[in-house]
């Protein structure tokens, strides 16, 4: 089926709290169907895995099947990652007053987010449920993460936070904005919240989708139960009791599709793709106080079109908890 072809199919589910989800059919894949749901205000999957069928693959099978060598090839991208790093180190920096610097990062992966942090001055903690990536984050970079899933219950042990990073963790959880408030409960006063998911049935992804016949490989249930875009992402953290302050994406690797550099299931092309992003990238930094401008207007412009592989907001807390209709 088309990503955006004319929306015959409907589908809808009753979850265990007795909320119908239901939409307009996107995509199915793995067993699983993609809907435009009206009751969460983004795209997901039906039915919904409860967080128990989804535990185990986290904690145990997601850096060693799903991902074998994330760990590895992060690594490699250090230097790359720690521009990136420090560009939304920047931006938080900017908005908070010098003595708020205590971080938690949710879904911290390996920790280099933390470490660059901790260079900087900062005061972080993880929460990782993978043992493969928390491990690495507390024996190799001596940080401190912990291995858990963050729940109300795991939750109450932290404390609270000036920051709180969410870097690829939505798009996995059967209940997003049951994690947003869980958050907004974990921040500081006038918190600083940042999330980065991917930008999902994008323009780019839906033109090689519908005229050029390349499959949907960004639908990739279970392991990514909820699509949001630069629209849904933005509205869901506002809805969460978060003031919105900064939306961009990130570079649209997927426009390397369009010029014929085919790399979707081919490793090889696609860090080939990746390292030309990385240059670019990197050369506009390495520009000075112009080159980083032109690269954040670059950016901010491509979400204004709605392109870019992931979308990344900051936003902060505010006193309004409302839930998403």
């Amino acid at each position: 089926m088309s990503a955006s072809s004319p929306q015959e199919l409907r589908q809808s589910w009753q979850d265990a709290q007795g909320c119908i989800h239901a939409g307009p059919v996107r995509q199915t894949a793995n067993g699983f169907t993609v809907v435009g749901c009206a009751a969460c205000g983004f795209s997901h999957t039906l039915p919904l895995p409860t967080p128990q069928e989804l535990e185990h693959i986290y904690a145990h099978e997601y850096y060693t099947q799903e991902k074998p060598l994330y760990i590895e090839r992060y690594l490699e991208d250090k230097a790359w990652w720690d521009e990136v790093y420090a560009e939304r180190y920047e931006r938080l920096e900017a908005e908070l007053p010098a003595g708020r610097r205590r971080l938690l990062d949710i879904g911290s992966g390996p920790g280099l987010f933390l470490a660059a942090g901790r260079e900087r001055g900062w005061d972080v903690m993880g929460v990782e449920p993978s043992e493969r990536a928390s491990s690495y984050s507390r024996d190799v970079l001596k940080l401190d993460v912990r291995s858990m899933f963050l729940t109300d219950e795991t939750a109450a042990t932290l404390g609270q936070f000036d920051v709180i990073n969410l870097g690829e963790v939505l798009e996995h959880l059967p209940d997003p904005a049951g994690m947003l408030r869980l958050v907004h409960g974990l921040l500081a006063p006038g918190g600083m919240l940042v999330v980065l998911v991917p930008n999902d049935f994008n323009p780019f992804q839906r033109v090689l989708n519908e005229s050029m016949g390349v499959a949907p490989w960004w639908v990739a249930p279970p392991h990514h139960l909820n699509y949001f875009d630069t629209d849904t992402l933005p509205r869901l953290v506002a809805r969460c009791g978060f003031e919105v302050r900064h939306v961009e994406t990130t570079f649209p690797i997927d426009m390397f599709l369009l010029m014929g550099h085919h790399y979707i299931g081919n490793d090889t092309l696609g860090r080939q793709a990746h390292a030309m992003r990385k240059t670019l990238e990197m050369n506009l930094r390495a520009a000075g106080a112009s080159g980083r401008a032109l690269k954040s207007q670059l950016h901010q412009a491509f979400a204004g079109l709605g392109l870019g592989r992931e979308v990344l907001a900051f936003a902060r807390k505010t006193d309004d908890t409302s839930s998403p209709a």
